[in-house]
C-alpha cells in the first residue's frame, strides 16, 4: 500500500507567523505533529509520503503514486482540506479522513471514503484490520479517550526539518477544567492522560538524532494538569537530557494557577522553557463566572502574570471579548490590561461557539448561532449573535488591535516585559540563520518600516538596560511586524 499524508494550507493568521517566518527564511511554523504520528501507526510494510502544503506544493505526480490519501487538518483549514479532498477524489483516490476539523464537524464532509473520529490511538487499528480484510467501513470513531503508553515516536524523516521554524511534542492530552467556550475537554476529557517519561526522551533523542537543535513546542492543551506527574516524573528526565543534548528552549501552553507553583515554575525553566501561552480570556469578573473561568476567577491576573515573567518565562495570553456580561468599558479594559501586563504576544478574539461545547449548546437553544466558525479566533468574525450590538463589538475589538499592535503601545510593551523577565543562562550560540535575520530586521524595521524610531529606541534602551536580552528584543520587534500585518491586511 503507498500512503500518501496531506496536510492542507494554513491561511494567514496571528499564528502562522507566516510574516515573521520571511526573517529567517523558513515556510511553516511547525510540522503536522499529528500526520507524523499516524504515520507511524500504520503498517510498517506500507510505502509513505507526506506533503505539508504549507511548506511545497501538491504535485499531480505525488497523487498518481499514492493508493490511498490521508487528510488531517484543524478547523481554520477547512476551506483548503476540502479542497484538497475534491482534488484527490477526482484523482479517483481513496481518502481517509481524520483530526479535530473532521471530529467535530463529520456531517459537514460527505466527500471522504472513511473518516477517523476522536483519537487515532483508539479508532485508527480497527479501521486498518477491516481495510485489510477489503471490509472498511465508512466512519470508524470512539468515545474512548485512550492511554498514551503505546503512541509512537512520530516519523520525522518524512519531513524536511530546514523548512519550519520550531518542531513540536505532545506530552499529555485533557484537561481539568471546564471552561464553556473550549472544545478540549469535547475532543479530549477531563482527565490529563500523559506519555511517560522515557517516552518524550525518545521523541526528543529522535529530533536530536535527526539534527534538531532548536525549539521545540509542546502542544498539551495545560501541560500543568496532572502537576504530581509533571514535578516527579518528566520535568527531571528533562533536566537530565538537556545535560548532554542542545535544544534551544521549549514552549508550551499552561493554566494561570502556574503562578501559584513556585517550585514547578523553577523546575520548567530549569529543563529548557521559556514560554507558556496562557488563557487569560478578560479581566472582567462576571465574564469569567459566565464563562466558568474558575481558575481565572478571584485573582490578581496582571501579579500573576509578572510572577511568572519574573521566574524567567514570557507569558503569550489569548484574550476574549464579546461574552454576555460585557459592556462597551470592557475594550478599554483589555488595552490596560494587556499594556499593563507586558503580555507582547497577546491573541485577542471575538467570542465564537465551537461544536461540542456548552456554549455551542446554549446558544444554539437560544437561537443565536449563525452558522460555523472560521477557525481563526483572531479575524474579527464571529458565528454568534452576541447580546452587545454587533457593530458595537466589532469596532471596539478593532480599536483594542489598532492600539495595542501600534508600534508606539507594541514597542512600550516590549520594554514592560523585558524589564520583569529574568531568564535563566541557556546553552546555545549565536547562529548564522540568527545574524541574518537581525540583519533582515535593520532593513525591513529599522530603515524602512513605519515602526524605525521605535524599533532604534527599543534596541538602544535594550543595549543599555538589559544587554543579554537583546536576541529577545529582535526577536518581539520581528513578531510585532507579523502581528501588525494581519491586523491590518485582513481586520483593520
Amino acid at each position: 500500500m503507498k500512503v500518501l499524508l496531506l496536510y492542507p494550507e494554513f491561511p494567514d493568521t496571528f499564528w502562522s507567523f507566516k510574516h515573521a517566518l520571511k526573517f529567517v527564511r523558513k515556510r511553516a511554523s511547525l510540522p503536522p505533529l499529528g500526520l507524523l504520528t499516524v504515520a507511524a501507526m500504520l503498517p510498517e510494510t506500507w510505502e509513505k509520503r507526506l506533503v505539508d502544503l504549507n511548506v511545497r506544493r501538491l504535485r499531480e505526480r505525488d497523487i498518481a503514486w499514492a493508493d490511498c490519501v490521508f487528510v488531517s487538518a484543524m478547523a481554520v483549514q477547512r476551506g483548503a482540506a476540502q479542497r484538497l479532498i475534491e482534488r484527490c477524489r477526482r484523482a479517483g483516490k481513496r481518502v481517509v479522513a481524520g483530526g479535530p476539523l473532521f471530529t467535530a464537524e463529520p456531517e459537514a464532509f460527505p466527500e471522504p471514503d472513511h473518516l477517523i473520529l476522536g483519537e487515532a490511538e483508539a479508532a485508527l487499528p480497527q479501521f486498518l484490520a477491516d481495510l485489510g480484510r477489503g471490509q472498511a467501513r465508512r466512519v470508524y470513531t470512539s468515545s474512548e479517550f485512550p492511554e498514551l503508553h503505546g503512541t509512537p515516536v512520530p516519523l520525522w524523516h518524512l519531513v524536511d526539518m530546514r523548512r519550519y521554524a520550531t518542531m513540536s511534542l505532545q506530552y499529555s492530552r485533557g484537561c481539568p477544567f471546564n471552561c464553556d467556550f473550549c472544545n478540549v475537554t469535547a475532543l479530549l476529557g477531563h482527565r490529563p492522560r500523559t506519555k511517560s517519561a522515557a517516552q518524550v526522551i525518545a521523541e526528543l533523542d529522535a529530533l536530536h538524532a535527526a539534527g534538531w537543535r532548536g525549539g521545540v513546542l509542546f502542544v498539551d492543551d495545560n501541560l500543568i494538569g496532572n502537576k504530581r506527574r509533571l514535578k516527579d516524573e518528566l520535568l527531571p528526565a528533562l533536566i537530565a537530557w538537556r545535560q548532554s543534548h542542545t535544544i534551544s528552549g521549549f514552549l508550551t501552553e499552561t493554566s494561570i494557577n502556574l503562578a501559584d507553583d513556585d517550585e514547578l515554575m523553577a523546575l520548567m525553566v530549569q529543563a529548557g522553557f521559556t514560554t507558556v501561552f496562557v488563557g487569560i480570556e478578560t479581566p472582567d469578573a462576571a465574564g469569567l463566572a459566565a464563562c466558568s473561568k474558575n481558575q481565572n476567577e478571584h485573582r490578581d491576573l496582571v501579579a500573576d502574570v509578572k510572577r511568572i515573567q519574573r521566574a524567567g518565562l514570557q507569558v503569550q495570553g489569548g484574550f476574549i471579548v464579546g461574552f454576555d456580561t460585557d459592556t462597551p468599558s470592557i475594550f478599554e479594559r483589555q488595552i490596560a490590561f494587556i499594556q499593563q501586563s507586558g503580555i507582547v504576544t497577546a491573541m485577542v478574539g471575538l467570542l465564537e461557539a465551537l461544536p461540542g461545547t456548552r456554549l455551542f449548546e446554549r446558544l444554539k437553544r437560544e437561537g443565536r448561532v449563525r452558522g460555523t466558525t472560521s477557525g481563526d479566533n483572531v479575524d474579527g468574525t464571529t458565528n454568534i449573535v452576541p447580546r452587545m450590538s454587533l457593530e458595537t463589538l466589532r469596532e471596539g475589538y478593532r480599536r483594542i488591535l489598532r492600539h495595542i499592535y501600534s508600534p508606539k503601545h507594541y514597542y512600550q510593551r516590549v520594554k514592560t516585559f523585558l524589564r520583569e523577565y529574568r531568564p535563566p543562562k541557556l546553552k546555545g550560540r549565536v547562529t548564522m540563520a540568527d545574524l541574518r535575520a537581525f540583519g533582515r530586521s535593520i532593513v525591513r524595521l529599522g530603515i524602512l518600516g513605519r515602526e524605525r524610531f521605535h524599533y532604534w529606541k527599543l534596541l538602544a534602551w535594550t543595549l543599555l538596560r538589559r544587554r543579554d536580552q537583546l536576541h529577545m528584543a529582535i526577536t518581539l520587534a520581528i513578531y510585532g511586524h507579523h502581528f501588525r500585518k494581519v491586523c491590518e491586511l485582513h481586520i483593520l
